[in-house]
């Protein structure tokens, strides 16, 4: 299962930058001028999991192999975008097709990258939300009522339609209202069929000069008010700094990063705040031939989670052998858990957990 956000924001925010610094490569064009990004750039980053060297240091596996978020750095938006101005309907395809909206803001104050239409975060961030907005209300337009004898789904259907553009109209995003709509299941279920842009979760990226992070960082409480949405939300980086991070072996990273008095990179907070924002988790697998994460959604049965290791595993499932990672790594691996009787053997109505360290047992 991959994780699919767009690095969405005005011309020279610093998405192609963070995206090359994402991703520990060149591939998107960073150039200090509009539309450097005109195709959308899709890449594959590993999310940093501590737990995992654990594991294979325990297990002697020969490879490691991280749960990954896919990235797609989307071409700068500009005001009149859902008309078709800069390349925006094309953009807005890009946007769609994603799970969720990583908003990158300008807080940086290098005056000799041109700001292009970018004023202030806030500001930012109403002429892409207002973008986002009209686009789905030009959808919802489009809708037509149902009659006669219908089927009875098209007129809940049509009710949705009519509940997603009362929000639109009070200049609001679907997400923001998912929970006013008495069914949350039903709004997201409608809202995803009629493929709206303003009901994906967004997080919001900061993008902060070098000199102050630190400082940011610790104002995410004052972002969240200024930005109308919650801290956790909120990833304060400096996209410079995590480019230059990128390049450096493991050892130097860490180094660097406890110059600058951070524990973690701008990825790993990234990571964690997507995982949190679209309510996904990880599960383990630990062998001699690989130590791997599976990114699964909170609240999967285990069949579920077998299956997305192979389909066939969700469909011949039989039983999972399951142990958490705290004991699996206090007693050494599988062995010393069995030894103990840390083991559990878990059926097809166990709800996984964060960080279950599992082997599922399938048949033919």
């Amino acid at each position: 299962m991959s994780l699919s956000i767009g690095i969405v924001g005005l011309p020279n925010v610093g998405k192609s930058t963070l995206f090359n610094a994402l991703l520990k490569k060149q591939i998107a064009l960073a150039a200090n001028y509009p539309f450097a990004t005109i195709e959308p750039n899709t890449g594959i980053a590993e999310v940093p999991d501590k737990r995992l060297p654990v594991l294979s240091e325990i297990a002697k596996a020969a490879v490691i192999r991280p749960a990954v978020v896919e990235f797609t750095d989307i071409a700068g938006l500009v005001s009149g975008a859902s008309q078709g101005e800069g390349l925006g309907n094309k953009f807005l395809s890009h946007i769609r097709e994603t799970d969720a909206i990583c908003h990158v803001l300008r807080s940086f104050s290098d005056e000799n990258v041109i700001r292009e239409g970018a004023v202030s975060p806030e500001e930012d961030l109403t002429t892409i939300r207002t973008e986002l907005q009209l686009a789905d209300l030009a959808t919802l337009e489009k809708q037509r009522q149902p009659k006669g004898g219908v089927d009875k789904e098209l007129f809940i259907r049509w009710d949705y339609v009519q509940k997603f553009l009362q929000t639109l109209n009070d200049g609001k995003m679907v997400i923001t209202d998912i929970d006013s709509y008495g069914d949350r299941e039903s709004a997201e279920k409608y809202a995803k069929e009629l493929n709206l842009l303003t009901a994906k979760p967004e997080i919001f990226v900061i993008n902060s000069d070098e000199d102050t992070l630190k400082e940011e960082i610790k104002k995410t409480k004052d972002w969240a008010e200024k930005l109308h949405t919650e801290e956790k939300q909120i990833v304060v980086v400096s996209a410079k700094i995590e480019s230059e991070i990128a390049v450096l072996s493991t050892e130097d990273q860490l180094l660097y990063l406890e110059e600058l008095g951070l524990q973690e990179s701008g990825l790993e907070r990234l990571a964690k705040v997507a995982y949190e924002t679209l309510h996904l988790q990880s599960f383990l697998t630990a062998g001699e031939k690989e130590i791997r994460a599976w990114t699964i959604h909170q609240d999967m049965t285990a069949p579920q989670a077998a299956g997305v290791i192979h389909t066939d595993f969700e469909k011949h499932f039989i039983t999972a052998k399951v142990v958490s990672y705290e004991d699996f790594v206090e007693h050494k691996g599988w062995a010393g858990v069995k030894e103990v009787g840390k083991i559990r053997q878990e059926g097809r109505d166990y709800v996984m957990q964060e960080g279950d360290v599992v082997e599922f047992m399938v048949g033919k």
